[in-house]
């Protein structure tokens, strides 16, 4: 019987990727067939002959997409052999690589999967990337590592894949969110021809369901800023990116951590939403500038203490100090003795519900806020002005 294995030859040029080739040996004959896969010498085990993957690497998702689509194809090249095995039909090294040549592949739902996060990914669309990893994560879990293809992906298994969800404890809202990023991959594979649209999502959640008020009140934030953690660094500095959301008008903890001090000219504050990407203004107030003294660091680019170097890292530094600053908040929420968490989302809930206690209209809430609807935010720049948001903005800080 015909053998396989997985080969790396690699480059003459050191410091150059090399290639990956199927070994067919059948009568003492050898044949290889040679791929477009190409992957670094550190990122093979010539020992067992196969890829090393590290858990923390740029190329990770791209060196998970190449050993899932090399275990499809090496599964087709024994499968061809089999098949001329149990038939019992003479056959010739040729034979099976001209079979494997003329078999279209098929494409199996964890490797497209990974080939999306690769794709968002050399996009560097980080965060998009992460929730698809996220989402892919859950269901490989859900299915026991077992891959299957895009003809097994109906309502029956969605449903039981939103059950699983459940017995996990997420809510309502995080199932849809994986629901919704499976959609969107499904569509994509029916685009792109591999399946036919059997509705798989008919009979699960895929909407946006209401939140829970997260707004605490004036007082409440007054208690965050009244408390005193200078024994305790990580708190503190927990508060102050927390109140400087607070006075940026809820700023999102990814704009706060991306701003540079260029971004303040002339007592104005001014930066793109990560999210839309629309421009606000903030006037500069004393009490932002007492956050920015208190960490104030010549070495580095950036406003606030988040991120210290402009580089290759960037991401990962952000989401280290996401989870240290998130767990100062919920340790502050605690302390405090608050029904809800403390995040980032309740700085900015308050400011707008705050506002509307000062008789602050609505136009300017939504405004100052940056709403992301691009027809609803073209209406308010034409009729609102700046002054009107930083005048509104002053009435809130005030009472601080």
């Amino acid at each position: 019987m015909a053998s396989i294995k997985l080969k790396f030859r690699p480059s003459s040029v050191k410091g150059k990727t090399g290639i990956l080739s199927y070994q067919i040996i059948h009568h003492r004959l050898t044949r290889l067939i040679r791929t477009s896969y190409q992957i670094m010498p550190s990122e093979w085990n010539d020992f067992t002959g196969s890829l090393l993957i590290p858990t923390q690497s740029e190329r990770r998702a791209h060196l998970l997409l190449i050993r899932d689509q090399t275990n499809w194809e090496m599964t087709r090249l024994k499968d061809i052999i089999n098949e001329r095995e149990r038939t019992g039909v003479e056959y010739t090294i040729d034979d099976i690589v001209a079979s494997f040549r003329e078999i279209p592949p098929v494409e199996s739902v964890f490797h497209f999967m990974h080939r999306c996060i690769d794709k968002l990914e050399r996009q560097k669309r980080g965060r998009t990337a992460e929730g698809y990893t996220s989402t892919m994560n859950s269901f490989i879990q859900f299915r026991n590592n077992e891959d299957l293809s895009f003809e097994s992906f109906d309502s029956e298994l969605m449903e039981m894949y939103e059950v699983y969800l459940k017995e996990k404890g997420l809510v309502k809202n995080s199932t849809s969110y994986y629901m919704r990023i499976w959609r969107t991959v499904y569509n994509l594979a029916v685009e792109e021809g591999y399946t036919t649209d059997k509705k798989p999502f008919k009979r699960v959640y895929t909407g946006v369901d209401k939140t829970v008020k997260r707004a605490v009140p004036f007082d409440t934030i007054k208690a965050i800023k009244e408390l005193d953690l200078t024994l305790e660094p990580q708190l503190e500095l927990a508060k102050d990116i927390f109140l400087f959301s607070f006075y940026t008008r809820g700023m999102s903890f990814i704009d706060m951590a991306h701003l540079k001090k260029s971004n303040l000219q002339n007592g104005i504050l001014t930066y793109s939403r990560k999210k839309t990407g629309q421009k606000l203004t903030i006037l500069w107030e004393e009490l932002m500038q007492e956050i920015v003294d208190r960490y104030k660091d010549d070495s580095s680019e950036y406003l606030l203490p988040i991120l210290r170097y402009c580089d290759i890292t960037d991401r990962k530094q952000y989401k280290v100090r996401a989870k240290q600053i998130g767990r100062g908040l919920n340790k502050i929420g605690l302390r405090l003795e608050l029904k809800a968490p403390l995040t980032f989302y309740v700085a900015r809930h308050s400011w707008a519900s705050i506002a509307q206690d000062r008789k602050v209209s609505t136009d300017i809430i939504r405004e100052g806020l940056g709403h992301d609807n691009e027809k609803t935010t073209h209406i308010y720049l034409a009729s609102i002005s700046t002054s009107e948001i930083d005048r509104a903005n002053q009435i809130i800080l005030s009472g601080l």
